[in-house]
């Protein structure tokens, strides 16, 4: 647990301290922070944007938590909206940039708050309001609750959130079986960012997760798809991986893909889909678009492999049993994760091309070479091979057919075939 007591003095990490700079802060969030100042409003970046800059980072966003609340704030900046139920927020837009200001929040209710709580223990409502120092113990992990004052460039501690950065670990403020209750994906976000930041999980934070993982299933699946994209698209796909199947999480996430893995006896699936993510990973750092429906398809094929198996052991013809393979892991998952018809119609057509990737017929490979999802369901094939040497055959051919002029390829084609009768008379 942190060294400091709720009622202790913060630390105050003086500027010459800390390697927070203003250089590295959003123009937009300066301002924001700037005019809530020269305002009389206390304000402060905080969050993961202060983390990610002491750790040498780039944050993406920078969130500001002052003592204005949402309506004041509204009423200083005329580029300003308000949004959320449960958490009341300002966010002031600038253009595609937005800035996100929260109000501290409290945890003692006067009266005039608005804070529910359900009969499981979770937050559904909660607009308290509070000091800077409630605000900081009402956050989920120490690394998350420093704050970086635009009065004089200090950093504010009070839960020793800037020794577990300077130590690597997260931390959960407060109780971790309460605070999960609270909100279970915090178990999801304890793996992404110690996959993120290369931080470990401080034991007593790590210890509740395997027993509390059944409380993912009563997340919405819609919540636990965004989670999942910031998990898998950010890159740091494969630690995050590891830590779900450390954590005893991959089962309530992906359900049919554990299952499927721990069948596959050879580790083949395994290796494809670790593969997979570590190519989704390289693309990430290299600045290169990855499409979602790709890694959904590389995280769900065990399960299609494991459920096509059994449908055609079962005496179901290959075509037939492939749909209805796709269809149901589909089905399936979305109880779990709302994946999306944008992404899950291209995963199934990846699926099934793999079959029709073995033909060698002219007209066929003609038209598949032209089909708008050909590129991804040869990269499919490609990453195939690092389950099985049994694709090589395959993958050489349609290396070689995308190569090759029209004419050369029919040649080609009508050379492979003209063998292939001679083998079977």
């Amino acid at each position: 647990m942190p060294t400091h007591r709720h009622d202790a003095e913060p630390l105050i990490i003086p500027r010459d301290a800390h390697n927070v700079s203003r250089r590295e802060i959003s123009a937009n969030a300066l301002k924001v922070l700037y005019k809530l100042h020269n305002a009389g409003y206390e304000a402060y970046l905080v969050g993961g944007a202060v983390r990610d800059l002491l750790v040498d980072g780039h944050p993406k966003d920078f969130d500001i938590a002052c003592n204005a609340t949402p309506e004041q704030v509204k009423h200083l900046f005329r580029n300003c909206r308000l949004i959320g139920r449960r958490f009341r927020l300002a966010h002031v837009v600038f253009g595609r940039d937005i800035i996100e200001v929260a109000t501290f929040r409290g945890n003692e209710d006067d009266g005039s708050g608005d804070r529910h709580v359900g009969q499981d223990g979770r937050v559904v409502r909660d607009n308290i309001y509070g000091t800077v120092d409630d605000d900081a113990w009402r956050r989920d992990f120490t690394a998350n609750a420093l704050y970086y004052s635009i009065a004089d460039f200090s950093i504010r501690d009070d839960v020793n959130g800037f020794e577990d950065i300077r130590n690597r670990v997260l931390r959960l403020i407060g109780d971790p079986v309460t605070r999960y209750r609270e909100d279970p994906v915090r178990m999801l976000r304890a793996v992404r960012l110690a996959a993120k930041l290369g931080f470990t999980i401080e034991p007593d934070t790590a210890a509740p997760i395997p027993e509390l993982a059944p409380l993912l299933a009563d997340v919405s699946p819609a919540r636990l798809y965004e989670e999942t994209k910031k998990m898998f698209l950010a890159g740091h796909a494969v630690a995050s991986f590891e830590g779900l199947e450390r954590y005893d999480l991959l089962r309530w996430l992906f359900p049919g893909t554990a299952k499927a893995l721990a069948r596959n006896a050879n580790g083949s699936l395994r290796r494809m889909l670790m593969q997979g993510l570590a190519n989704t990973d390289v693309r990430v750092r290299n600045g290169d678009s990855v499409a979602p429906y790709f890694l959904f398809a590389v995280l769900m094929w065990p399960e299609f492999c494991l459920e096509f198996g059994r449908l055609a052991h079962g005496g179901m013809g290959v075509p037939d049993a492939q749909r209805r393979a796709a269809d149901r892991v589909v089905v399936q998952q979305l109880s779990r994760v709302a994946i999306p018809r944008r992404d899950t119609l291209p995963m199934q057509e990846v699926w099934l091309m793999q079959e029709r990737l073995r033909t060698r017929q002219r007209r066929r490979v003609s038209r598949l070479l032209t089909h708008p999802r050909f590129r991804a369901a040869y990269d499919f094939l490609q990453l195939r091979l690092s389950a099985s040497e049994e694709h090589r055959a395959d993958v050489d051919f349609w290396t070689q057919a995308q190569q090759l002029p029209a004419d050369a390829l029919d040649a080609m084609l009508a050379n492979g075939n003209e063998r292939a009768k001679r083998k079977d008379r």
